[in-house]
């Protein structure tokens, strides 16, 4: 099956230059062959090779002296013409940005691929949780099993939105199987809201305050999170009232969210 393990490999090759690109992040400017070996178990020679092509191609620059790398302007370049103005003038990073300075607390912007929720960034605050330390961009797990996800389902025309969740719970695990109708009902509460408070999943037992990006197309839904405790002291009014008017400052739209007295029980 000489095809079938050709493109088997290219798409591990794939995965590892995202992983490598994925690294690099508020808390690791630069990186060492060991840092990356370390944090996703590759083999050094492997990867040694993998950061010398990504140097050759100008996504990553390599200190002469230290023999660390970083990300070049490239790297952070590419793709951003073919992405809506939001995205490409830089305005989500600074919403994001925003938020982890007023709050504290970290930051997800998710994405929707498929029948999964994928965090595409992560922005760690100073009262991160510990068990959110390790969550990073280009992880993934199903709509049904978080706040965001079942925000992102409320943006999908109804009846696809039930073809979608019958398909969700099908695939799911015995352990996460749902009554449909009480899904249907939890994602219909979160149309008109534009937010909901609920789990933030990815197995860090945290809480979220879940909020859609604006003017988005449709079929591609954004959603901010921002990341909290159970046992946190956190004002459900003031931190929706944190978003709204984060979003407002940074966001296109003058109106993106309900208003926080209008607060529905948590997803």
């Amino acid at each position: 099956m000489p095809g079938k393990t050709t493109s088997s490999n290219k798409a591990k090759i794939a995965r590892r230059v995202i992983e490598v690109l994925e690294y690099f992040d508020d808390a690791h400017r630069e990186a060492t062959v060991m840092d990356i070996v370390r944090r996703y178990n590759r083999p050094q020679s492997s990867t040694s090779e993998l950061l010398s092509s990504l140097v050759e191609l100008g996504l990553l620059h390599k200190d002469p002296y230290s023999r660390a790398y970083s990300l070049t302007p490239r790297a952070a370049l590419i793709g951003t013409s073919g992405q809506p103005e939001l995205v490409r003038d830089g305005r989500i990073v600074r919403l994001m940005d925003r938020l982890v300075a007023q709050t504290g607390l970290s930051v997800a912007l998710h994405a929707m691929v498929g029948l999964d929720v994928q965090i595409v960034n992560w922005r760690h605050g100073p009262r991160a949780l510990a068990a959110t330390r390790e969550l990073s961009g280009g992880i993934k797990e199903p709509l049904a099993q978080n706040a965001a996800g079942l925000l992102m389902l409320s943006t999908v025309a109804r009846q696809r939105c039930e073809g979608m969740v019958r398909r969700l719970n099908a695939e799911a695990s015995e352990l996460n199987k749902f009554a449909f109708a009480d899904m249907m009902a939890r994602i219909d509460s979160c149309r008109d809201p534009r937010y909901v408070f609920g789990p933030a999943g990815f197995g860090s037992g945290a809480e979220s305050l879940c909020g859609l990006v604006p003017r988005q197309p449709d079929g591609h839904p954004l959603v901010i999170s921002l990341i909290y405790g159970k046992d946190d002291k956190v004002n459900p009014e003031a931190l929706l009232q944190s978003l709204s008017d984060a979003m407002r400052k940074c966001l296109p739209d003058p109106v993106v969210l309900a208003e926080p007295e209008q607060l529905p029980h948590a997803a």
